[in-house]
C-alpha cells in the first residue's frame, strides 16, 4: 500500500470504547465495510489523553453485561461528554450499554429493566435526525442487536427520543443541536 492510500485510510477513523458487547466485532466490521478505519479499544485503556492521541472522528461505545447500577460499572471518559474538554465536541454513539452509561453520566435516569434485551430485536424510528439521515427514516422498522439490561427512563437535558424497542422507550436518543455532530 503507498504511503498517500495509507494515509487516506485512515484520515477518518473511529474509537470503538469496548463495554463487553458480545457484537463489538461486528460493529467495527459494519464500520470498515462502510470504507473507515476503526480500532476497538477496552473501556479501561481509553481516557482523554488516548482519544486525543488516537484523533477519531468520532467515538462508538458499545453495548455489554453491565448494570450503570452496579458499584465498580465501567464507564466512559467523562471528557467526551464535558464541551470544554479537548475531546467533548467529537460526535458519540452510543449503544445499548454505551447508550445507558452516556444517559446515566450526563444527567439523565437508568434503571434495572424486567425485559433485558440481548440478541436481535427490532426498533421503530419516531422520528428523523441526521444520526439517521440517509440510512433510516421516520417510520421505519429495523432489526438490530441489543446488548442491556437496563432501561433509560429519562433522557438528559438537550436530548430527545429518536427511536423506541419493545423493551425501551429511548432504544436510540439523539441530541437537539440537529447538527449531527452529538448524535447520539
Amino acid at each position: 500500500m503507498s504511503q498517500a492510500s495509507h494515509s487516506d485510510l485512515h484520515a477518518e477513523k473511529i474509537l470503538i470504547v469496548d463495554f463487553g458487547s458480545q457484537v463489538t466485532q461486528l460493529i467495527a466490521r459494519r464500520v470498515r465495510e462502510s470504507g473507515v478505519y476503526c480500532e476497538i479499544h477496552p473501556f479501561n485503556a481509553v481516557d482523554e489523553a488516548f482519544i486525543q492521541a488516537f484523533g477519531p472522528k468520532g467515538v462508538i461505545l458499545s453495548g455489554g453485561p453491565a448494570s450503570v447500577h452496579e458499584q465498580t460499572t465501567p464507564r466512559a471518559p467523562q471528557a467526551l461528554f464535558d464541551t470544554a474538554s479537548a475531546v467533548g465536541s467529537l460526535p458519540v454513539l452510543g449503544i445499548c450499554y454505551g447508550e445507558q452509561t452516556m444517559v446515566a453520566q450526563t444527567g439523565g435516569e437508568v434503571e434495572p429493566s424486567n425485559h433485558r434485551e440481548f440478541g436481535r430485536a427490532f426498533i421503530q424510528v419516531t422520528e428523523d435526525c441526521p444520526l439517521f439521515a440517509g440510512v433510516w427514516a421516520k417510520g421505519e422498522k429495523h432489526q438490530v442487536w441489543m446488548s442491556h439490561g437496563d432501561k433509560i427512563i429519562r433522557v438528559p437535558e438537550g436530548f430527545r427520543p429518536v427511536a423506541v424497542s419493545d423493551g425501551s422507550p429511548f432504544a436510540a436518543i439523539a441530541h437537539e443541536s440537529g447538527d449531527g455532530g452529538e448524535g447520539r
